[in-house]
């Protein structure tokens, strides 16, 4: 009995399509998630309801699962739909993949509104708002979440589900394919620890590359920077920009209308294969390796990015948390280190990431914690309206504890070629 019931009303679905009046394609899409999920499909039935009024008729059905049931009911002339999901967690805890699947169809029909509601049933708890979990790691061993008192924007764009989420804790908060992003009330963690220790050690950043980043935080933080004339930003999806300028604005502070912002919306790989510019620091502020940015954590990719640096430029990117995913943290690492002569490993808590979370510069000569602490402490006293860097942090970033320290500790096969070769020598 006890278990998990989610519930969805969708108002004015804008890209439902057949699916509002088609009994065969509402089944497919059902079955498909369902399945994907790793749920257990056991029957299902469904009806097509005959026109009326001059009106196509609506679709309701069920797919029978070992784990409980998924209902779905439509109503085309209002261009709505109410979807249940309902799972036991009497032998496993099936909560998640139950979020999930509800998350992948109500952003199928992209409603413009709508209500969401999760019942713990069979016990005696009752939120009274949307508990939303995520995992810390691929297995799903170790999960936490946060509640939303109102979900305002669930899209799917081509390349991943877009969930925009008021929270107690954090405010307005961002969401991709299930794992937060950024959110108003801790930003300043993530995008702060991205820029600062690298551009402070830099010193003159002029011409700045951001892949990714299509919150604006990243980009906000790098113009604080006086030197800084000019900041790419190369965002693959144009949707999360949007969603961004409309309800991130604590996050962005503005960026996208700063003159000094040119905004690329596109491939990454592609436009540094294909552009003539040269960049004094570039910022991979990416989704994870299993995302559509996988192709960005390569080897091949890195040796590309060598191509449009400047000298003494450095390149930065986070690696994951290296306690609940070392192997691809330490892959990561290694991957930098057969490209560039300086890797340095660094990280911070962040509270929306629920753990420690690892970053790594790259360069060819730039060294964050060789620059001498007073320079360090002139150049980061000229930024303004900071929350969490400063002087002293820059270098405690760089602090590693002794586990991440050995994950991360470098290898003979893991140094540029000349460098093997000159140590033969």
């Amino acid at each position: 009995m006890q278990g998990l019931h989610l519930t969805a009303d969708l108002y004015d679905c804008r890209d439902a399509g057949g699916l509002l009046t088609d009994a065969n394609e509402l089944a497919e899409l059902c079955r498909q998630h369902t399945t994907g999920v790793g749920l257990t499909l056991v029957d299902e039935k469904w009806y097509p309801f005959p026109p009326y009024n001059g009106q196509p008729g609506g679709v309701t059905g069920m797919l029978l699962l070992a784990e409980s049931h998924i209902a779905v009911h439509t109503w085309p002339e209002r261009s709505a739909v109410t979807l249940d999901v309902y799972v036991c967690n009497f032998t496993s805890d099936n909560s998640m993949k139950a979020e999930t699947l509800l998350r992948e169809i109500v952003a199928r029909f992209n409603p413009a509104r709508s209500e969401i509601h999760r019942l713990e049933r069979g016990s005696e708890q009752h939120p009274p708002a949307e508990t939303l979990l995520e995992p810390l790691d691929h297995t799903g061993e170790a999960v936490y979440g946060y509640v939303s008192s109102e979900r305002v924007v669930t899209r799917r764009s081509r390349y991943q589900t877009i969930e925009v989420l008021r929270t107690p804790r954090f405010g307005t908060a961002l969401r991709i394919d299930g794992h937060f992003m950024t959110s108003e009330g801790d930003e300043f963690f993530y995008h702060e620890a991205l820029v600062h220790p690298a551009a402070v050690a830099h010193g003159s950043p002029r011409q700045v590359l951001i892949i990714g980043g299509g919150d604006g935080g990243a980009a906000e933080e790098v113009l604080k920077h006086r030197s800084v004339e000019r900041v790419v930003l190369a965002e693959l999806d144009g949707e999360v920009i949007e969603v961004a300028k409309q309800h991130l604005e604590r996050v962005h502070r503005g960026v996208f209308d700063d003159p000094r912002l040119d905004v690329r919306v596109g491939d990454g790989l592609a436009y540094v294969a294909e552009t003539s510019d040269r960049f004094d620091l570039i910022l991979l502020d990416l989704t994870d390796p299993e995302t559509p940015a996988g192709s960005l954590y390569t080897e091949a990719f890195f040796h590309s990015l060598t191509a449009v640096m400047n000298p003494g430029a450095a390149i930065v990117l986070h690696t994951g948390t290296p306690i609940f995913e070392p192997e691809q943290v330490r892959d990561i690492v290694a991957r930098l280190r057969r490209v560039f002569a300086q890797v340095q490993c660094y990280g911070l808590y962040i509270p929306l990431y629920g753990t420690y979370w690892g970053f790594a510069v790259a360069s060819d000569r730039l060294r964050p914690t060789a620059v001498a602490a007073e320079t360090i402490s002139a150049r980061a006293a000229t930024l303004p309206d900071l929350q969490y860097y400063n002087a002293e942090v820059h270098h405690a970033l760089f602090a590693l504890p002794n586990y991440y320290r050995a994950l991360v500790a470098p290898a003979a096969t893991e140094m540029p070629a000349a460098w093997r070769h000159a140590a033969k020598a």
